[in-house]
């Protein structure tokens, strides 16, 4: 009976191969995704912030130089609208689950380059439709009372009296790693995400990434995935850097996050399968909620527990020659502060439905999500920019977390919850299947 049981998939698979109505659904998707990819790249040329990675062959490029006064909305939204509804022909039809994935997860990915089209036309919508087109999902909404019980708690943890943000700024200032010490800083941030990383999965071969600091940037870090399994990190140094964000930048662009995430894609879907799709990285589509949702949570899968102070303590703040005293008290509020990172969202949301001034923006800002004016000043450029991305971080992590979580993967079963991390790193996700019914 094992025997028989062993030899079933191949046969199944065997028939497939033999099956003429079979291949030639194969042929036709894997011609669906090289259309898919080559839109991608055509919007890209006019679109400068549309394709964030690209690791497939020259040929898919376009070939001429286009100009970008003359963008043809009209006949990419065809386009895409005609590719999309021959993907989800083969989404309802397929008898091949891999098929059907394939099929969904490229026709959701088609709904955001409509939508992006459009923005970059100009036509907008509201915050949450335009998320939901885009990431595949909407936030919810938080009330101010909600961040005010949160900031109520926050103040009976900091020492001194009055305004709650400037305590807890005084408390974060004694924190900020030194410029000249940045850069060990990081590196030896990095380096402890990476042997943790490497304790729980097998990466490619001749892995490696690029450090770079720069400035004038609306963000605090970016991964620029180069394919062949390397990065380009880039650290924003506008800002003061403190502790905490060496390790959470660190791991969030680097190890387990955006280097590992693009790698584990390109070798075991482009290299191993041969979907071309993949190849291409659609900045403002579902797949980023699902890069920087597993970015975030990849900080808490590296770092559980208490293990993320007691590294700060133990060797990043002696590296940057900070005191250890009040560590523990900054990162305990540094979690209170983390469940006010929706005042974000609600501040995007205000301003893309035009119910929230800037001044009034950059003032809630600073109220609930405990920013100073300059930090303020930079999280709005980044929404002006990139709009209802930032649901991506804080709701995008929420998700992956809970998924991980109710499937096993809790901090109780650690290596339960690295297995699922890696598999939800190696597959095409649509973000609402992650979603409790």
């Amino acid at each position: 009976m094992k025997k028989l049981l062993f030899f079933a998939p191949l046969l199944f698979i065997l028939s497939c191969r033999n099956d003429p109505a079979q291949q030639l659904e194969n042929k036709k998707l894997n011609n669906l995704a090289t259309d898919y990819v080559r839109l991608g790249l055509t919007i890209g040329q006019y679109d400068g912030d549309f394709v964030d990675a690209y690791y497939g062959p020259d040929s898919l490029k376009p070939k001429t130089e286009l100009l970008p006064k003359n963008f043809p909305k009209d006949s990419l939204l065809a386009s895409a609208n005609s590719i999309m509804n021959d993907l989800k022909l083969i989404a309802h039809t397929s008898k091949i689950d891999t098929n059907k994935i394939r099929a969904n997860w490229m026709a959701d990915q088609l709904i955001a380059f409509s939508r992006r089209i459009r923005i970059f036309s100009g036509e907008e919508r509201p915050f949450d439709e335009e998320s939901r087109e885009l990431f595949g999902v909407a936030a919810p909404v938080y009330t101010d009372d909600f961040f005010k019980s949160q900031i109520a708690l926050l103040d009976s943890i900091l020492p001194g009296k009055g305004n709650v943000n400037d305590r807890f700024q005084k408390l974060a200032n004694k924190f900020i790693i030194p410029k000249d010490k940045l850069d060990p800083v990081i590196k030896a941030a990095i380096a402890e995400a990476r042997k943790r990383t490497l304790t729980h999965y097998k990466l490619p071969a001749g892995e490696t990434f690029t450090l770079e600091y720069v400035t004038n940037k609306p963000w605090s870090g970016y991964n620029w995935y180069k394919g062949g399994y390397k990065s380009t990190v880039q650290i924003n140094t506008d800002l003061k850097i403190f502790i905490d964000r060496a390790i959470d930048v660190g791991s969030h662009e680097s190890y387990p996050g955006h280097h590992v995430y693009n790698m584990l894609l390109e070798k075991n879907l482009y290299h191993d399968k041969g979907w071309v799709e993949i190849s291409l990285y659609p900045l403002f589509s579902p797949q980023s909620l699902i890069a920087e949702g597993s970015a975030n949570y990849g900080i808490e899968v590296a770092f559980p527990g208490n293990d993320k102070i007691n590294f700060a303590k133990n060797v990043l703040l002696p590296l940057a020659g900070l005191d250890t005293a009040g560590a523990a008290l900054y990162f305990k509020a540094l979690a209170i502060k983390g469940t006010l990172n929706y005042a974000r969202n609600e501040a995007a949301r205000g301003l893309i439905n035009n119910t929230m001034s800037q001044d009034k923006a950059l003032s809630y800002l600073r109220k609930y999500c405990l920013m100073n004016d300059e930090t303020a000043q930079k999280s709005l450029s980044f929404i002006k920019k990139y709009r209802s991305y930032v649901i991506n971080y804080n709701y995008g992590q929420d998700l992956v977390k809970s998924y991980i979580e109710s499937n096993g993967g809790t901090a109780a079963n650690p290596a339960k919850r690295w297995e699922l991390f890696g598999k939800l790193l190696s597959q095409e996700v649509e973000p609402v299947s992650l979603v409790k019914k």
